[in-house]
Formats: structure tokens, C-alpha cells, sequence
């Protein structure tokens, strides 16, 4: 039977996202009450410029005083799309305290204070929900929390930010460089006036900090996942990538030890062969590659940003959130009862793509193999090439088999210091073999 008593929602936030969620909660409105079980009603939104013009929402619900609005009482579900840890923090802990649960898109504070916020709903009996703060439209968190609960999950793979993504296979298809993929990217709106969030890997260790916690049952903070930007990728990268038959992703990675005593969680590019599924994401798309004892291997696509893709997201959690509180229920809070520790990133085991600029005369790979020998590294491969234009130089390039983080680290330290090494020129992981 139908609950005549609408619920009241609380927007945080009209952007983009927001004004999206807006419409779509009026426009389908019938259809949301009918899943719901009582019709849900928009009793008010905080913005910051009350002035601008929002299309579709009486000016009456409008307010720059969002405190007020969370505070009110009769508010059954809270909504926030303004992002940034403040004054989000503090308004969707308001809110709990006040008789509301929570939809949240945040990711930058759920990465850093989600344990404490899952504390305090729990504490007043709330829902926080957050799917649209991983992958936008892409089902990844409930999937994770719910679905694979009964299961043991040992790896995550990922494509998690649609700027980096396209930027990079933009420069795979094209032949572009960095900046001429970054100001195309800019010119059709995937990537802000300032990108630094995305190119350098900010966006992506959030939410790999998201997964990671949700996927391995742990408390996974911001500051525990190790992090490389994009910005230095180059051409040639590309080209050596073409010939081990490869291409290059920015890659959100959480694993479970092969013990299974700790996770790690990082976020760099890598190369990744074309047999992998991820290998095929073109584009702005994102794509999640879960690995599962028993589920084995899972994949997860589709759009990772945007208004519509995100307000989907919000609204799916809207309508678990609202029946919840029809049933006078909540759903699954913070599930983090393994308690793992996070290891630092030198532990990873993993393959490594070392370009090396070298003198190009007798007995140069023989020191380069020693170096490698004495750090405990066993080379793989091995492809050496003089210059066209001489100059006594060669390039070198070298993958190795996998080995500890730490030690390829330090192999690379070391070869910096040959007189017959002139540089490094790259340094790459490879992944998802």
C-alpha cells in the first residue's frame, strides 16, 4: 500500500549533478513513489548564488543557508552534491543528528573521514549511502557491499576517472601528445580549467581508497593509497607499449596480500595488454575489473561522469534510502571488521617497463643486467638500439619479471648512478597479466 505522507528530500547543491537530481526527482515522480512505496518530495535546496536561474524549481525551496535546512526536522533524506570535505562534513553530520539519512556523491571526503561519518549515522540509526562517489552510473559499490558479501574479493582493477582515460587514449589512437590530448579534452568539457585533481591522480586514489575499504571489509583512508599523476606519459611511452603488444591506463589498483594479512592500494599509469578487458575502454568510460574467489572474474563499464550518469547513481541510492525508511529500516553500514593493515607501496609485487638512455659501446648491458642481479630483480626482456643520429648513444629498454616495488625502486637508483647511463628516460609499471 501506498504511504500518503511524502518524504521530504534536502538538495545540497544545484550543479550540474544537482539540478539533474532535481528534475528527474520532478519529472519521474510518479514512477519513484510507486518503487519507493510513498511519493518523495523536494522540500528544499542550498546553493551558495541564489540568483542563478534554475529551471524546473520554484524559488521558494531555494536558501543559501543549508545549516538551517538540514536542521529542520521534518527533512527524511539529505542529498549532497556540493563536494569537498567542508562544509559537507559538517552538514551531513547535522543531518544524522537531526533525524535524516544521507546521499552523498562526495568522494574526496568519504576517502578521508568516511569511518568517522559511518560512525555517527549509526549511531542515530541512518542510512549513508554513496554509489555515485566511486564510478558515476556505474553499479560498484552496492555490488561490492551487497552482492559480494558472501564472497572473498582479492583484487580490484580500474579505470575510475573519464578525463585521464580519454586523454590517454586519445594519445594511444592519435599519436597526440600530453598537452594537445589535455586541450582537446578541456575543449569538449571532460577535463576542468584546472585538471590537476584528475591528471595527477587525486580523483582516482579517493575512490580507490572507496573501493578498497569496501571491497576488502577495512578502513582504507585517502592517505594510505599511494598515488602517480599521468602528466609525464609520452609518445614514446605509447610506442614501446605497441610493441610488448600493451597500452597505457591511468589504473586504480587495490589487492588483498597473497597472505591475506594486508591490502595496498595505488593509483598510477600503467601499461596493460590489449587481451585485457580494460584495455578496450575508449574514451571518457570508466570500467572496474573485480576479482573474486568464488564469482572469479567480474567487470563492470560505463559512464563515470556527467550529470545524468551521476544523478542516476544518487537516485538509485534515493530510492534504497526511502524504502528503508518506509520499511523503518536501515540498510548495510560500514562493513570494516577485518581491520587489515594497508602495506606501503614498496611490498607490491609487480613487472616494470625501464627505458634507459646508455653509452653505446661493449659491456654496457652487461653492468645494467648486474645491477639488476645484485637488487634480486630477473630481467625479462631486453631490446637495445642505437640512435639514428649517433652521438655515441643507445637506448635501452628493459621489462622485468615481478619483483618487489622496493626493489625495482632501487634498482633504478642504482642505475642512475653508471657513468654508462645517461638517463632514464621511463619508468612504467605493467599490469593486469
Amino acid at each position: 500500500m501506498m504511504r500518503t505522507r511524502p518524504l521530504k528530500v534536502a538538495l545540497l547543491g544545484c550543479g550540474v549533478v544537482g539540478s539533474e537530481v532535481a528534475r528527474i526527482m520532478t519529472t519521474h515522480a510518479a514512477d519513484l513513489a510507486a518503487r519507493i512505496g510513498a511519493p518523495v518530495e523536494l522540500a528544499g535546496v542550498a546553493v551558495r548564488r541564489p540568483g542563478k536561474v534554475r529551471a524546473g524549481i520554484a524559488p521558494e525551496l531555494v536558501t543559501t543557508d543549508a545549516t538551517a535546512l538540514v536542521k529542520r526536522g521534518d527533512i527524511d533524506v539529505v542529498v549532497e552534491v556540493i563536494g569537498g570535505v567542508e562544509p559537507a562534513r559538517t552538514l551531513i553530520t547535522t543531518a544524522f543528528e537531526h533525524g535524516a539519512s544521507v546521499v552523498s556523491a562526495n568522494k574526496a571526503l568519504l576517502a578521508e573521514d568516511g569511518a568517522a561519518l559511518h560512525a555517527v549515522a549509526e549511531r542515530h540509526g541512518q542510512d549513508l549511502y554513496y554509489e555515485a562517489a566511486v564510478a558515476g552510473a556505474i553499479p560498484l559499490v552496492r555490488p561490492l557491499r551487497e552482492s559480494l558479501a558472501g564472497d572473498k574479493v582479492n583484487r580490484v582493477l580500474g579505470i575510475v576517472n573519464g578525463t585521464t582515460n580519454f586523454i590517454l587514449d586519445k594519445m594511444d589512437t592519435s599519436g597526440a601528445g600530453y598537452s594537445e590530448a589535455l586541450d582537446e579534452a578541456t575543449a569538449l568539457g571532460y577535463a576542468e580549467a584546472d585538471p590537476t585533481a584528475d591528471v595527477e591522480g587525486f580523483d582516482a586514489a579517493a575512490k580507490a581508497a572507496i573501493l578498497a575499504g569496501i571491497a576488502f571489509h577495512t578502513r582504507v583512508r585517502l592517505d594510505d593509497v599511494y598515488r602517480e599523476g599521468m602528466t609525464e606519459v609520452t609518445s614514446a611511452d605509447f610506442a614501446s607499449a605497441k610493441r610488448m603488444g600493451c597500452t597505457i591506463k591511468l589504473l586504480a589498483i587495490c589487492e588483498r596480500a597473497a597472505d591475506g594479512g594486508s591490502v595496498t592500494a595505488r593509483v598510477h599509469p600503467a601499461m596493460i595488454p590489449l587481451s585485457h578487458p580494460l584495455a578496450s575502454v575508449r574514451g571518457a568510460y570508466n570500467a572496474v575489473f573485480v576479482e573474486a574467489e568464488a564469482a572469479g572474474q567480474l567487470m563492470f563499464y560505463g559512464p563515470g561522469a556527467g550529470g545524468s550518469p551521476t544523478a542516476s547513481a544518487v537516485l538509485g541510492d534515493l530510492v534504497a534510502v526511502c524504502r528503508n525508511r518506509v520499511e523503518g529500516s536501515t540498510g548495510p553500514g560500514e562493513s570494516a571488521y577485518t581491520q587489515l593493515p594497508v602495506s606501503p607501496m614498496g611490498d607490491v609485487v609487480t613487472r616494470y617497463h625501464i627505458s634507459l638512455d646508455v653509452a653505446d659501446k661493449p659491456g654496457v648491458l652487461a653492468q645494467v643486467a648486474t645491477v639488476f642481479a645484485e637488487h634480486g630483480v630477473s630481467i625479462d626482456t631486453v631490446r637495445q638500439q642505437s640512435r639514428q643520429d649517433g652521438g655515441g648513444e643507445a637506448s635501452l629498454v628493459v621489462v622485468t619479471h615481478r619483483a618487489p616495488d622496493a626493489a625495482l625502486s632501487g634498482t633504478v637508483e642504482a642505475l642512475r648512478k653508471l657513468d654508462t647511463v645517461r638517463g632514464v628516460a621511463s619508468i612504467m609499471r605493467v599490469e593486469g597479466e
